[in-house]
Formats: structure tokens, C-alpha cells, sequence
């Protein structure tokens, strides 16, 4: 019944497009001296190409990356994955070097264990496309810039591989589960761990978990 009620945050096209903008859009702030970074794609393969079109039109599609003419450029790279196809990743080490490092905590896994003492009831929720619900800051955009064949783009979406999104990510998580956080909900990154004592309270820690992520 709680979850019929709030069925429409388990859809599948949940992610059909931008996200509303945060306060806490994610920003890369570079050091002093820092200067643009600019790396040369190398040669891919025919499989990898397909891929980086496939994938290129599905960022496209959904309006997180555009196209740039930024004076950053990182590179690409694919990896497998476990079920024979390619992963492609965003080489941002050079860009990582050269950035802030953000001092905001990620929680300890002890400390988190020690919040379930006494609880009897789980549900484990898992956020689908977790980083592409964060805004990367606008004056940011450029910064996020990679290379390809096909010409050079840029996120507007928080992306993996920089090296401040999973602070950025658990900043954003803790504002909005604040008023449940010590009482039912543990959050780390994009796992939410909803505990209670008994089933009929679990049902209804579960509807005010929903309800905060319906509201957001």
C-alpha cells in the first residue's frame, strides 16, 4: 500500500530528463595556479566508437551533457563490463590534481552500524542514476569537458570520476533526509537504509521516506 501510494518515484523513466537546480549543485573549484586541462584522445576501437555514439546520444537525449567549446578537454576511456560490453569513463585525474579537495565527511560504516541496535525491520533503497540528479554548477559546466570524434562536451549533470562527487553526493543526500537521519535512516552516498523496530512502524518510516523523496 505505501509503496502503491508513491509508485511514480519508482518509474522507470523517473530520469526522463534535467533535474530542478539545488543549492548544493556541484561545484569544481581549481587551485590558484591551476590552468586549463588538455588531453588528446587516442585512437579507439570500431566497438568502442559505437559505444561512445550510443552512449553520446543517450546523454544528449536526456539534455545532461551539450556540446562545448571549452578550453578543457579530458579523454575517454572504456573498461568491460561483466556482461561483455564497455563502460565508458571520463578520464578526470589530470583535473583532479589540480582541484580542491572538499573536507565534507563521508560517514564511518561502524558509526552507521551502531544506529540499528535494537532495530528489527530493513528496507534497502537504491537511487537509480544517483550523480545525474545533481546540477553541476553553471559557471562549472566547461571544466567537466571531454574530447571525442564526434567533438568535445560538456556536463550539466554531476558526472563520475571528479574527484569531489561523493562528497557533493552525501552533502546533498544528508539535507534531504535531515529530519529522519538518528531516527529511522541511514544514508551513505546512494544507499538509503530505512530500520524501525517494529512492521508497523517500518510502514510508516517507509511513507516518510517516500513522501521527503517525492517532495525532491
Amino acid at each position: 500500500m505505501v509503496i502503491r501510494k508513491h509508485v511514480d518515484i519508482f518509474l522507470n523513466d523517473l530520469l526522463a530528463g534535467l533535474q530542478p537546480q539545488r543549492p548544493h549543485d556541484h561545484k569544481t573549484e581549481l587551485k590558484p595556479s591551476a590552468q586549463p586541462i588538455v588531453q588528446t584522445q587516442w585512437r579507439l576501437t570500431q566497438p568502442e566508437l559505437d559505444e561512445l555514439r550510443r552512449q553520446l546520444d543517450y546523454l544528449l537525449e536526456k539534455g545532461f551533457v551539450r556540446p562545448s567549446t571549452s578550453p578543457f578537454a579530458a579523454l575517454i576511456l572504456f573498461t568491460p563490463k561483466k556482461d561483455g560490453g564497455q563502460h565508458m569513463c571520463i578520464d578526470y585525474r589530470a583535473l583532479n590534481r589540480v582541484t580542491i579537495k572538499s573536507q565534507y565527511p563521508i560517514p564511518r560504516a561502524e558509526k552507521l552500524m551502531d544506529q540499528l541496535h535494537g532495530a528489527r525491520f530493513f528496507s534497502k533503497i537504491d537511487l537509480r542514476g544517483g550523480y545525474h540528479q545533481i546540477r553541476v554548477n553553471e559557471a562549472d559546466y566547461s571544466k567537466t569537458a571531454f574530447r571525442t570524434w564526434y567533438g568535445s562536451y560538456e556536463y550539466i549533470v554531476m558526472p563520475f570520476g571528479l574527484t569531489n562527487t561523493p562528497s557533493r553526493f552525501q552533502l546533498t543526500m544528508n539535507e534531504l533526509f535531515r529530519p529522519l537521519m538518528d531516527k529511522c535512516v541511514i544514508v551513505y552516498l546512494d544507499a538509503i537504509l530505512v530500520y524501525s523496530t517494529t512492521q508497523e512502524q517500518h510502514l510508516k518510516d517507509l511513507e516518510a521516506v517516500f513522501s521527503l523523496m517525492q517532495q525532491n
